[in-house]
């Protein structure tokens, strides 16, 4: 051990220290400024980073011994604070920069250090500094940061004043449509909104730290597991197998009717077998991290490794081994079928275009792994806190597995760093009521990013076929397409999603014979989970790219083939019924001048440069607002004393669910003139929220909304008068009224079967089309996307800054489907760099939203959802206008240099 004397936030403070321990470390667990997070723990992410004597540092990676007597160190905590916010917290704020809020500080302490240097940066002074301080953000986009930078600079320059950039909604206005600021964001900013790891620091000193023994072959039977060593290991409490669970140990996949197996075939702990790389095989539980590490370095696992099927076409050849034996690996097959039969239609049509495609397992990297914690209260009840997206559905999926009925599983969700889906599926839920029930103590589980990256689910890849026809004109005629959805080992939402191919596949066009065939295929991959989009960039992918060849073929230009095909009056979707409503004619009126512009200056570009050209694509991008079918929510709104409270479980990924309650309950409350400090919010708790679904399909803004604004309602009609006037909380309580009433919104939708796929599946749609600018170069094939305009309609927008930023966000993933991120190489796909995550220089910093608000008539304020249609379909095009710079068409993704190189060396 070592002393050293710091200043840490301008206050002299005298440690003894660890030399080996990390900054972050003293900072967080010793000094307990939680401001600090930590991501990746390599230093790659940026979350850590502190400001020590004057540079920016990664306290990550920066252990104590390298730290100087004397130095300074600031964090989060000494930018500013709630009363005495520094410029760039302001400003952070006002652009909505604090999304899920994980990278914040990080990046915010980053800026400060730029600005003490410069503050009268360039955007790309900006840019630059962020990445060469290699700070990351999934959610933003990058471009709202930049923005808050430039506005802080200002700020601090004396340019303008606060009151100037922050402008203030007048007294009783309406907030929907408005720029203001989640609730959230005040904590965010100042580092004070603790996420999992933050409470885990903070739980009782009884508290068992778990880590787990994980499987490091992708297939295998199991002989045997020795965890004798392990328990003999200082401060190890227990080592639990499968031996261990005190229920049937599976998680339940809620499988369809029509599906081949059970669904019950996700372990919680291996017994039999090991189904993919990372799947636990024993939890050690012990009182501290370092005897858990400890603990799992001694259990001795043998094995008899197993032909490992990686794709989908491997693991349906014809030699290939059932991986669940008694359910064969294709197990669940869908079809659409709309209109007339297509094979004379294509025989006879004057054009017709055909190719395959690839859309990869893509990774979600979030900044924050997954990070959880459970005990036992006082009734009995087990309780777990965790990154849960799906409250309801985890507590459902995972009872039976560890041994309790449902209705004594209550899950909470944390504040939570990022998921863009892939907590739709459980993911340490089962394993940490195994560990409490097991032991009876409270347990605390935390993943490294590479647990994060190897273990949890991932975007299914789709391989795709699929074949289009148009007459003499370039009507489109008709569709055919066969998909193969390679869904990993474990078949949770796997139906699901292979659904989602008959329903967007050429969505958005006026198609009146459809012919499709669909699988669910089991492999020993990664495990498919629900990722932003689900299922539409698999689909939409192959038939936007495939619009392009067609419209080439017939010899149009690409945007003007599309706008003679979208729906119009009449026109049906692929689920033939007829869309929530018509705007993409008006969306691509909008994005026309912002299109021909981009082809008259990639034209111009292109006479001057030899070694680099210039190319535009465009994508219609769509996706629905729902689960399927009769999709319901709930919440509740009670009268206070202060005002009224809402209660709803709209989980919140860092997509604004505080920010969309608060909107849709102020905007419903308005007979009662409350101010939007008056409206107290309790979210994501099942031991005080209701029933409000999953946060997923896009569906919360419309269907829980929807509920929120129900209860409201009811609330009213209790409170109201003869007169029309409305009781106070006193009266109602003088009269012995409720206080407390429910609201349940359940969508007129209607399933789409599995044979034939004809329904009216959502309540709402959202729509964009959007226009790629891209810069190849012929010498290296790295393709960098310079600009990106997306005319979008939402309906009804319900917060501006949280709608500018999911398009952002949705934009620059796709900008990572498209040319980097894949989770393919188990050595190489590990960290966030080695998933291709965008950095800001691989983000245009030129993203122009253009909205038309059409609302929507399934939504009581006439909103529809958001985050998802961005990533619908822009790698769509990006890769169309790769086509269109160098000839090169890459239809099996990533578009690595590598891949572009070959197309022009072809």
């Amino acid at each position: 051990m070592v002393k050293k004397t710091l200043t840490i936030n301008g206050t002299k403070t005298i440690l003894v220290v660890d030399p080996e321990a990390k900054l972050s470390d003293v900072l967080r667990k010793q000094l307990g400024l939680t401001g600090t997070k930590v991501g990746c723990g390599i230093g790659e992410c940026g979350s850590c980073a502190v400001i020590l004597n004057g540079k920016v540092v990664k306290s990550c990676i920066t252990k104590m011994k390298r730290i100087e007597e004397d130095s300074k160190i600031i964090t989060i905590e000494g930018v500013g604070s709630k009363d005495n916010l520094h410029p760039l917290q302001v400003t952070w704020m006002v652009h909505g920069g604090a999304q899920c809020g994980f990278c914040t500080p990080g990046f915010i302490v980053s800026a400060k250090a730029l600005l003490e240097q410069n503050n009268n940066p360039t955007r790309e002074d900006v840019r630059d500094w962020f990445q060469k301080n290699r700070n990351l953000c999934r959610c933003t986009g990058y471009k709202p940061l930049v923005d808050a930078v430039m506005d802080a600079a200002k700020l601090v320059r004396g340019e303008v004043e606060v009151k100037d950039i922050w402008k203030q909604l007048p007294e009783g206005a309406s907030l929907i449509g408005s720029s203001f600021i989640r609730p959230s964001a005040l904590a965010k900013v100042t580092g004070t909104w603790d996420f999992g790891a933050d409470l885990g620091l903070k739980l009782p000193s009884n508290t068992l730290h778990a880590k787990l023994v994980q499987a490091e072959v992708s297939h295998a039977n199991i002989i045997s597991i020795d965890t004798s060593e392990a328990e003999k290991v200082p401060g190890v409490y227990a080592v639990l197998t499968y031996k261990d669970v005190k229920g049937t140990n599976r998680i339940n996949g809620l499988a369809f009717p029509t599906n081949k197996g059970d669904g019950l075939d996700r372990p919680i702990l291996c017994d039999e077998k090991v189904f993919q790389y990372g799947d636990a095989i024993a939890i050690v539980l012990a009182e501290n991290e370092k005897a858990a590490h400890k603990g799992v370095d001694k259990v001795k696992v043998e094995l008899e490794v197993l032909p490992a099927y990686m794709s989908a076409p491997e693991a349906m050849a014809e030699d290939a081994i059932e991986i669940h034996p008694g359910t064969p690996n294709v197990y669940f097959e869908n079809q659409v079928r709309k209109g007339e039969e297509t094979a004379a239609i294509m025989e006879n049509a004057p054009y017709v275009v055909e190719d395959d495609f690839y859309v990869q397992r893509q990774p979600h990297l979030p900044i924050e792994p997954d990070v959880g914690f459970s005990y036992v209260n006082e009734e009995g009840k087990l309780i777990i806190h965790s990154k849960s997206i799906a409250i309801h559905f985890h507590a459902l999926m995972i009872a039976e597995g560890v041994g309790m009925k449902a209705e004594d599983v209550f899950i909470v969700q944390n504040n939570t760093g990022g998921t863009f889906g892939y907590k739709f599926s459980p993911t340490m839920e089962g394993l940490l009521g195994v560990a409490t029930l097991a032991t009876g103590r409270p347990v605390y589980l935390e993943f490294n990013m590479r647990q994060q990256i190897t273990y949890t689910g991932k975007r299914a890849p789709f391989w795709t076929t699929m074949k289009l026809a148009a007459d003499q004109d370039g009507k489109i005629l008709a569709l055919e397409s066969d998909w193969s959805c390679d869904h990993g080992p474990y078949s949770e939402f796997g139906d699901l999603v292979t659904q989602r191919g008959m329903q967007f596949g050429a969505a958005g066009y006026d198609i009146a014979n459809i012919r499709g065939n669909g699988r669910t295929v089991c492999t020993n991959h990664g495990w498919g989970s629900a990722f932003r989009g689900y299922g539409a960039p698999q689909i939409m992918f192959p038939s936007e790219v495939l619009i392009d060849e067609l419209a080439e073929k017939v010899g149009m230009d690409p945007l003007e083939f599309r706008y003679k095909n979208v729906y119009r009056e009449g026109a049906t979707t692929p689920s033939g019924c007829e869309p929530d409503v018509y705007c993409l004619e008006e969306l691509i009126d909008k994005v026309r001048p912002a299109y021909e512009l981009a082809k008259k200056t990639a034209a111009e570009k292109n006479e001057n440069t030899q070694d680099k050209k210039y190319g535009v694509g465009v994508s219609v991008n769509i996706y629905g607002c729902g689960l399927d079918g009769p999709d319901t929510s709930e919440a509740w709104a009670e009268l206070t004393p202060n005002g009224v409270t809402i209660g709803n479980s709209w989980e919140d990924h860092g997509q604004g669910a505080d920010i969309g309650t608060l909107t849709f309950a102020h905007e419903a409350l308005k007979p009662l003139n409350l101010k939007p400090e008056q409206i107290d919010l309790v979210l994501n708790d099942m031991t005080k929220t209701p029933n409000s679904g999953p946060a997923g399909g896009s569906r919360s803004n419309v269907v829980t909304g929807n509920a929120t604004v129900v209860a409201c309602r009811n609330l009213l009609k209790a409170m109201q008068k003869e007169d029309g006037t409305y009781r106070t909380y006193d009266e109602m309580v003088a009269e012995g009224s409720e206080l407390k009433y429910m609201g349940k919104w359940t969508a007129p939708c209607t399933d789409t079967p599995p044979d034939g796929g004809q329904g009216n599946p959502f309540a709402s749609y959202m729509y964009g089309v959007l226009v790629a600018e891209v810069e190849v170069d012929l010498n290296t094939g790295k393709t960098q996307v310079k600009k990106m305009t997306l005319s979008a309609d939402v309906g009804v927008i319900i917060n501006k800054l949280v709608v500018d930023g999911q398009l952002y966000g949705g934009l620059v993933q796709g900008v990572g489907l498209a040319l980097t991120e894949d989770f393919e190489d188990l050595k190489k796909h590990t960290t966030l760099t080695g998933c291709g995550i965008p950095r800001i220089k691989d983000a245009p910093d030129h993203i122009d939203l253009i909205y038309v608000e059409t609302p929507r008539p399934n939504s009581l304020y006439g909103a529809s959802g958001a985050g998802e249609m961005p990533l619908a379909a822009p790698h769509a095009a990006i890769i169309n206008a790769i086509y269109n710079a160098c000839g090169v068409r890459v239809t099996h993704l990533p578009a690595r240099p590598e891949k572009i190189l070959a197309g022009l060396n072809k």
